[in-house]
């Protein structure tokens, strides 16, 4: 979400998965331009420790081959499940490129560094999100939907909501086998101290995937925390909310990068009832905002068959066949991979279908500096009330430039 989400996982998952198991999954849909069906791999956590997060990507891109049969492109996909190991995500790559004779790859993955050496010396073109590590700056043949995303910098964003919303004193909760995660958390808090708010506790080495949250729930209330920032995934992130609720600790904001949409409904029986009041970023417009892009992008969901809320993976395979497509009204006739490589290298404007409320980005500037979730550093806040998703006056989106001289180093 990213960042698409802010990218929070990757190097957790990749360190403990390391030598997991791998199996290639291939789940296909065959959906022509002109007479020719094409044929794309998708890599993603389907299975492992990073799937909670990504595994929706798929519904995104079944609702993109809807869009593009709509556009005159017949699209087959083959998904490979990294099973959220770096091994996975290689073994699943030779797959759909030996096996399935793919013109391109979609990675929406926590642990696509595996398969970038392979992916780059093929020379098949990766469209997806950067969530995982730098190869989306390094590689030529990897294009990120959201751009380049530097998560070591400092924007005004965080800082600017916090203070709007009222809160007085923030707490960050990061992984610290995870540099995006902790980097995230002590950006965060750095943000609210440019903001004239106190950081009052900062915490970017928590254990990945604990639930142990008591004490950090006990630290923030001793520091009067009424503002909570975790740049972790939903487990972590509900059990904090539930802890500090147990300690008499009721922030005025607790505001996570995952939880939305499908990612709340899958978080388990009382994940409806623990985020009440708890607010999410979203790089993309939220469907709650109805807007054309948005009832385009639930048109083709519904084609697809899928009636779930899209989580913000689901926007990422959506936004990466909108690329794709792109690309491929570049490549010619009889597009091949290097006709689709030398197409997409030359995309400079991309508003992801729509979902950046007009604005865009150079997709090939990769020295691009951005922090938040879209051009200009722009994030969307929904707070969860109810039975549903609510836009956020004044966050719809909220926007910030990058502060100088602040750098967020991991450790």
């Amino acid at each position: 979400m990213l960042l698409r989400r802010n990218k929070i996982i990757a190097a957790a998952a990749a360190l403990l998965m390391l030598g997991a198991s791998s199996v290639a999954s291939a789940t296909e849909s065959s959906t022509s331009h002109g007479d020719k069906t094409i044929t794309i791999g998708v890599l993603t956590d389907v299975t492992g420790l990073a799937s909670s997060g990504n595994k929706a990507t798929v519904a995104g891109v079944q609702a993109g081959v809807a869009y593009a049969k709509s556009q005159g492109y017949k699209i087959r996909y083959v998904v490979g499940d990294t099973t959220s190991s770096p091994a996975g995500a290689l073994t699943a790559a030779q797959k759909l490129v030996e096996q399935d004779h793919v013109i391109a790859v979609i990675a929406v993955s926590s642990v696509t560094f595996g398969a970038a050496p392979y992916l780059n010396q093929q020379h098949v073109p990766v469209i997806g999100l950067e969530e995982d590590a730098d190869e989306w700056v390094t590689d030529l043949n990897m294009f990120s939907v959201g751009g380049i995303i530097r998560e070591n910098l400092v924007s005004t964003v965080y800082g600017k909501f916090f203070k709007m919303e009222g809160v007085t004193t923030v707490g960050t909760l990061g992984y610290g086998i995870s540099p995006s995660s902790s980097e995230y958390a002590k950006g965060v808090a750095d943000s609210a101290k440019q903001a004239g708010l106190k950081e009052g506790y900062v915490n970017g080495n928590f254990t990945f995937g604990s639930t142990n949250v008591t004490p950090v729930a006990l630290a923030m209330k001793s520091a009067g925390v009424n503002g909570v920032y975790a740049s972790t995934d939903p487990n972590t992130a509900f059990a904090l909310v539930t802890a500090l609720s147990e300690n008499a600790v009721k922030p005025k904001v607790a505001l996570f990068p995952t939880g939305y949409g499908a990612d709340l409904q899958q978080a388990g029986p009382n994940a409806s009832q623990i985020a009440q009041g708890v607010y999410f970023t979203l790089g993309p417009e939220p469907v709650e905002m109805h807007t054309p892009a948005t009832e385009l992008f639930q048109k083709y969901l519904r084609a697809a068959g899928i009636s779930a809320e899209p989580a913000e993976a689901t926007y990422d395979g959506w936004g990466s066949v909108g690329l794709l497509l792109q690309g491929l009204k570049g490549a010619g006739a009889k597009p091949t991979q290097s006709s689709l490589l030398a197409a997409l290298s030359k995309v400079h404007s991309w508003n992801y279908l729509g979902l950046w409320g007009g604005r865009s980005l150079d997709i090939n500037n990769r020295n691009d500096t951005a922090d938040a979730d879209g051009p200009g550093n722009c994030t969307y806040m929904v707070k969860y009330e109810g039975k549903a998703f609510q836009l956020v006056k004044g966050a719809d989106p909220i926007c910030g430039p990058t502060i100088p001289g602040l750098n967020e180093t991991p450790g």
